[in-house]
């Protein structure tokens, strides 16, 4: 009988603990609790890996797929196919973006594994941008990049015209010096002068022209 109720004891210790944990996540990190679980927040499923905001009309769904298919190929044909099969989570209302933990950005990689997009990242070259993300980490593994080299393959892929040229050299601004090489030190001088991203694309496409990415990835010799 005891025995019983210890193990009733113990049992119901361990749910309150990870209720308790499950709620603390919710809490600090709604983007990780919305992208784990996007129909806890409401989030209509649009089909498997892609929730979108409820309510909206069928024709804003369809812009949403859209865009992720989009986005989607552009990172596979860079890559040669795809490794990371992140969920999207897509919102086209600032309340719903800062009800699942999002800001003031187009759209974001959650840890490396979910794609939150906002209002203003219902885009291919958002979707591709977040996604390049995802999928460079997917097969980095346990190594890192500089965080120039993250952000600019991500333009570079995405195709995104405010910082790169469709074709030829795709170099609009030459770095003008060290480029950030952490994630601090990145968001400061995107802040300061969004051209920044420019000069990491340039970066990264002239060292992606006499070097083979997919080859140094798969063989692990260091990034860039």
């Amino acid at each position: 009988m005891i025995g019983r109720m210890c193990g009733r004891l113990l049992m119901g210790g361990i749910f309150a603990l990870l209720l308790a944990l499950v709620v603390g996540v919710a809490v600090a990190f709604p983007a990780v609790a919305a992208t784990t679980c996007p129909g806890c927040y409401g989030l209509d499923r649009v089909r498997k890996g892609l929730h979108v905001e409820p309510g909206v009309a069928a024709a804003q769904r369809q812009e949403v797929s859209d865009a992720v298919d989009e986005g989607t190929r552009r990172v596979a044909a860079f890559f040669g196919g795809l490794r990371a099969t992140p969920a999207f989570v897509a919102c086209l209302t600032d309340e719903c973006y800062s009800g699942i933990g999002g800001g003031g950005e187009r759209g974001i990689a959650v840890l490396n594994r979910a794609v939150m997009l906002s209002p203003r990242g219902i885009d291919p070259v958002i979707a591709a941008h977040e996604l390049t993300h995802v999928e460079l980490h997917t097969r980095l593994g346990k190594r890192t990049v500089p965080q120039w080299f993250d952000e600019g393959l991500a333009v570079l892929v995405s195709d995104d015209p405010r910082y790169v040229r469709p074709d030829g050299d795709r170099c609009l601004v030459e770095p003008a010096g060290p480029l950030p090489e952490t994630l601090d030190d990145w968001l400061r001088s995107a802040s300061a002068d969004a051209q920044v991203y420019a000069q990491a694309a340039c970066a990264v496409s002239r060292w992606t022209a006499t070097n083979d990415l997919q080859a140094r990835l798969a063989g692990g010799a260091p990034i860039p």
